[in-house]
């Protein structure tokens, strides 16, 4: 006679990411513990006693090594080096400025026992301050992705530890869009990307000044721009639309205007095309949120513009950071 066995319940590690976060990190930590087995905290050179208040919470702490480039794949990729000999099921990702809901890792679980071939799940990552100002309201509405199969996740994220270790991680030279590569990846070894209708995380974007949403649309550009070099060519044409959208709108076609407008005075009023697409916008996405879809392009112009700049000097651009 055989006594059937119950299938073990699969184990679920965090790899947590973060600099100088604070309370923030804290309470992220505290939102992880009861949810997972183990707690990995990869800490970026912090100097304000982070690294500390991770290992009282029972963290494992990875000093990362700063005498390189620091980019958050590095710190992710230390990480899940960390939990190598443990070997978990799983991985949960998580930045230092978020906190875990209570009920995302039962429900993320939920989506892998369906489908054995997803290697990444995510849900619904929310702004913890959206009222603060116009730049965390529309955050918050980047992050409301369509529930389904999705071609990409964010930094938050639960993902299957197998085929993550087997396409090498992240690529640890992207100073951003290392999660969309890393889904590009995984999808080409014949895995899928899962959003499903759960809460997931709460975020503090922290952005209160224009010059905060500036920069981190800079750092979207160049993220574009280097993502659509490394795939570009391939079916997926890796953000080639977004990264010609940007030139076009923040660089080719404002300088174009102004070339002409210098010869022909009349052909400055070329430049309504810009109100006018932004009406366009805005019946799709909302007024103030069509206003910042277009003024965005000009940003991401730059970063893009930064990426090719940089090849051709072959020089590496450094982080971008926006706090």
């Amino acid at each position: 006679m055989t006594t059937a066995t119950t299938p073990s319940a699969p184990t679920v590690d965090a790899v947590v990411i973060g600099r100088n976060e604070g309370a923030r990190l804290v309470a992220c930590l505290r939102s992880l513990q009861g949810q997972v087995r183990r707690i990995v905290y990869v800490d970026s050179g912090s100097t304000d006693g982070s690294a500390d208040a991770a290992a009282r919470l029972g963290a494992r702490v990875v000093p990362l090594d700063m005498g390189q480039p620091f980019t958050a794949a590095r710190a992710r990729n230390a990480g899940i080096a960390t939990l190598r000999d443990s070997a978990p099921d799983f991985i949960q990702f998580v930045d230092g400025d978020c906190t875990l809901d209570a009920g995302w890792i039962t429900a993320a679980l939920a989506a892998f026992a369906e489908d054995d071939r997803l290697a990444v799940v995510c849900g619904r990552r929310r702004e913890r301050f959206p009222g603060a100002s116009v730049y965390n309201q529309l955050a918050d509405r980047e992050w409301d992705t369509p529930i389904g199969p999705a071609r990409a996740c964010g930094g938050d994220a639960l993902m299957r530890h197998a085929p993550v270790a087997a396409v090498g991680g992240f690529r640890e030279s992207l100073i951003a869009g290392e999660e969309p590569e890393l889904c590009l990846r995984l999808r080409q070894a014949g895995w899928s990307i899962l959003r499903i209708d759960a809460e997931m995380t709460l975020h503090d974007a922290a952005m209160t000044r224009f010059g905060q949403w500036w920069k981190r649309a800079v750092r979207a550009g160049h993220a574009f721009a280097e993502g659509a070099s490394l795939h570009g060519r391939g079916p997926d044409r890796h953000w080639v639309a977004e990264t010609r959208r940007a030139l076009i709108w923040g660089a080719a076609l404002p300088l174009t205007i102004l070339a002409a407008g210098l010869a022909q005075p009349a052909l400055f009023g070329l430049l309504v095309i810009y109100p006018l697409q932004v009406l366009r916008l805005s019946r799709r996405h909302g007024g103030t949120a069509g206003l910042f879809l277009l003024l965005a392009r000009f940003p991401e112009a730059q970063g893009a513009l930064k990426f090719y700049l940089n090849r051709l000097r072959g020089r590496r651009q450094g982080l971008i950071e926006y706090k």
